[in-house]
Parts: C-alpha cells; sequence; structure tokens
C-alpha cells in the first residue's frame, strides 16, 4: 500500500526539480513542510511571493535588482570600464565576496552548452556586446572552468577580438570542472589574480 498521497507526491516532484535538490531531499524537505507550523509557512510563502512580484534584473548587466539599475552598475566608484563577465548571479557573488575587484559585471544567465541545446543566442552575449565602447579598458571572463566555461569564454573572445580591448581569462587556481560559487575566497582570489590575456 503507497503511504504517499497524490498531493505530497505533487510537492515532492516540484521541490525535485529545484537545482541542487535529488529526490530524497524533495522528499525531506516536504515532510518537514508538512510538520511545520502554519506561520512559517505562510512566511515563506509570502517571502517567495514577494520576490518574484519586487525583484526584477538589471537592464545593464542582468543581476536581481529592485531597481532598474542595480546598486553596482549605478555605483559611481566602481570602474566602469572593466567589465567581469560570469556564468550566474552566484558566480558574481563569490567574487565580490574577495573584495579583490572594483569592477562592474555582465551576468550571461548560463553558459554555451551544445548537448543542452543552449547556444549564444540564449545568453546575454549581445547585451554584453552592446556595452563595449571606448571607455572599455578590460573585459574579465570569469566563467567556470568547466567544458561548457571553456567554450563560452572562447565564443566571447573570438567576438571581441577585433575590438582591441584587453581580455582576460581567470586563472585555473580553480580545479577542471569547479565552479566559482563552491570556491573559497583565497582560491577565488588567487584566481583572479593570475588571469591572463587571451
Amino acid at each position: 500500500m503507497n503511504i504517499i498521497t497524490e498531493k505530497i507526491q505533487k510537492l515532492i516532484n516540484e521541490l525535485d526539480k529545484l537545482p541542487e535538490i535529488g529526490p530524497k531531499m524533495a522528499e525531506r524537505l516536504t515532510y518537514h513542510i508538512l510538520e511545520t507550523d502554519n506561520n512559517e509557512i505562510n512566511a515563506l510563502l509570502n517571502a517567495i511571493i514577494d520576490l518574484k512580484s519586487t525583484i526584477k534584473f538589471c537592464k545593464i548587466c542582468f543581476a536581481p535588482s529592485d531597481k532598474d539599475i542595480c546598486n553596482i552598475c549605478s555605483d559611481e566608484t566602481r570602474d566602469h570600464s572593466i567589465i567581469c563577465v560570469v556564468e550566474k548571479i552566484e558566480d558574481m557573488l563569490a567574487i565580490e565576496k574577495t573584495k579583490k575587484l572594483n569592477c562592474v559585471y555582465h551576468n550571461l544567465s548560463g553558459c554555451i552548452s551544445p548537448l543542452d541545446g543552449i547556444g549564444p543566442e540564449n545568453l546575454h552575449i549581445k547585451e554584453l556586446l552592446k556595452r563595449i565602447d571606448k571607455n572599455i579598458k578590460e573585459i574579465i571572463i570569469a566563467t567556470n572552468a568547466t567544458t561548457e566555461g571553456d567554450i563560452t569564454a572562447n565564443y566571447i573572445k573570438d567576438l571581441l577580438k577585433k575590438t582591441g580591448i584587453k581580455i582576460t581569462r581567470i586563472g585555473y587556481g580553480l580545479p577542471m570542472g569547479g565552479e566559482l560559487e563552491y570556491a573559497d575566497d583565497i582560491t577565488i582570489l588567487r584566481a583572479l589574480e593570475s588571469r591572463k590575456e587571451i
């Protein structure tokens, strides 16, 4: 006899769709939610609804923001002549924690992955190209040390080659296949310091 009701299974299935959450974790979360006080669950639901209804993406760098232009892009103390290109917002946050760069960012919202059907047209690459002008001195490509990250970095490098802008790639203090968001601050700092022109 199956003790998992249809509604329980439905929530397990929905939670299982979230990144980094497998079937077992989805099941544990479902039963945790089931046993949690209604006030706590309502607070969680309200926080999610509030987030989805008020947070948008910066019109310049595509980072989440409650304004049209995010705090980093609107910060005049930042060096707007250096753009650090990242795959996702978590990578930007990881780099920011090092306090090494005082640049601005560009969130691609993914990387080129032919096997997953993700091409350059699915990313914010054309928006990056629109940001390139005579004031830009360096583009730091901080995609992850994965096959997809390398493909994306090389694609962007080839697009920008003729601009004469200095294009660098973060160093490989990160292990092959490693992702920025999971690296410690010192590893990211070393990767930034050992970036090379490509």
